[in-house]
């Protein structure tokens, strides 16, 4: 909630505006003032404002060019609201944005008030937040105009995130657009965008409160029309539900609950976004939903007939584990060639064997995006599973799978597409598979000649990481 803004006053419009002790420039400084910072004027005198910063607490001088005189009355809301909508795209000047809003809400009748002031200074207060977080360049004064901003009510959450501060607005006022009955298609569907970020959902949270989460997310979009969207709208819509849907067939997968018709509706709404239409700047939000549905697309399949003689079939174990148990339907009676447990969701329906049905290749998946690939075979005599991760670093987001498999060579063809540092990544890789040593690697799977003949088409149908 905006507080109300006290009268005769003036906004900050300098980022280091030094505000001094006396009307010259030679005075001592007390301190800088930031863009957006309101004070109250109480004279001027030979070019200087003396003004009284009530977040500061103190009184001073500033030049007269620093600040611009701002009023309150419902005459003054017009002007108020075109200095809003100049600013409210400018980068760089959120804070300044978010102090003429301010002034725009005390100004403007009740009666003319719409949604559009509200979108305005919460877009301003996201991008402000991901500024901080370090999503693009950022300025060193960006921790200033978060002061500036809190004392309008903006407030921000701050968690840790893979080593790194994620910074994000609290979404007060997107939650304020939804309530307004007069809000239009665009600015209901951003705010149900901004409510709905995967990026901004705290890290620690526990598994019912995460489950909460994600119905949230998924009622809040459920309800955007998308009537009336833009193409590129549209398609961010689309995408963020491909991705709150696989994380509800994620969490329901986890009760053993049947997640077929959530994951087969993340599959639906990635299908309906329209790559072209978010161009090479939003291009990582799609990229971003692919990888989360291609985490849990073994959820929508149908598992296949079994091949050779490898039977894997899993049980419960302690609370929460799934345990796995390799044996050889040729020798009745025997023992389990391997047992193992996980915590994690074995998805049975990618169960592919290979190597003339001596090695079974296995989806394995422990966190809502990141999706591993269990290798079953034999080594000296022995059986083993060995873990291939989508990546070194500290899981974000990925998935790597089985593409197939070369005979002659005895090669295990592998496709990966993993975040690492904020970008995504795809390789394709001919692993040896007597001890899953790297062989080759490329970018893209005709680069390497056995992914040309041994490709599994069954993947090649499937597979969401040739998008």
């Amino acid at each position: 909630m905006i507080p109300a803004l006290a009268a005769t006053l003036a906004i900050v419009v300098q980022d280091h505006t030094a505000l001094r002790a006396a009307p010259r420039s030679g005075a001592t400084e007390l301190t800088a003032l930031w863009q957006g910072d309101v004070l109250e004027i109480r004279g001027q005198h030979a070019g200087y404002l003396k003004v009284y910063d009530y977040r500061r607490e103190r009184g001073g001088y500033l030049r007269r060019e620093g600040a611009r005189e701002v009023g309150l009355t419902e005459a003054d809301a017009p002007a108020l609201l075109a200095v809003l909508r100049f600013l409210r795209e400018s980068r760089g000047f959120e804070a300044l944005g978010i102090s003429y809003g301010a002034a725009y809400l005390k100004a403007v009748p009740a009666p003319a008030l719409t949604a559009e002031p509200f979108a305005a200074i919460a877009g301003m207060a996201e991008r402000l937040a991901d500024e901080a977080s370090g999503a693009g360049p950022r300025r060193a004064d960006v921790a200033a105009h978060l002061e500036v901003v809190a004392q309008f009510g903006i407030r921000m959450r701050t968690f840790e995130r893979n080593g790194r501060i994620q910074v994000c607005y609290d979404g007060e006022l997107f939650r304020r657009v939804l309530s307004l009955p007069g809000a239009g298609s665009e600015e209901r569907a951003r705010a149900a965008l901004a409510l709905t970020r995967p990026d901004c959902i705290d890290p620690n949270a526990g598994p019912l409160a995460r489950e909460s989460v994600d119905e949230e997310r998924r009622e809040l979009l459920e309800r955007i029309d998308e009537q009336g969207l833009s193409a590129l709208t549209k398609s961010l819509l689309h995408a963020r539900r491909a991705t709150v849907w696989a994380s509800v067939a994620y969490q329901h997968a986890r009760r053993r609950e049947p997640s077929g018709p959530a994951a087969r509706r993340a599959l639906g709404e990635l299908l309906e976004v329209n790559a072209a239409d978010l161009g090479a700047d939003r291009r990582a939000e799609y990229v971003d939903a692919v990888v989360r549905v291609g985490a849990i697309r073994w959820a929508a399949m149908t598992p296949a007939a079994p091949m050779g003689s490898l039977t894997l079939s899993a049980t419960a174990g302690e609370p929460g584990q799934t345990c796995l148990t390799l044996a050889d339907a040729q020798r009745p009676g025997a023992e389990p060639l391997l047992r193992r447990c996980t915590y994690g969701v074995a998805w049975m329906a990618s169960a592919q064997t290979f190597a003339q049905g001596r090695a079974l290749a296995l989806a394995v998946q422990p966190l809502e995006s990141w999706r591993e690939l269990w290798v079953f075979h034999e080594r000296a005599g022995s059986w083993t599973v060995d873990v291939l991760s989508p990546g070194v670093d500290d899981p974000q987001e990925g998935y790597v799978e089985f593409a197939g498999f070369a005979p002659g060579t005895r090669r295990l063809l592998i496709a990966r597409e993993v975040k690492d540092q904020g970008r995504f990544r795809r390789f394709f890789e001919e692993r040896r598979l007597d001890d899953l040593a790297l062989v080759r690697q490329a970018s893209a799977p005709e680069r390497l000649f056995d992914f040309g003949r041994w490709q599994d088409v069954a993947w090649r149908r499937d597979t969401l990481v040739l998008h």
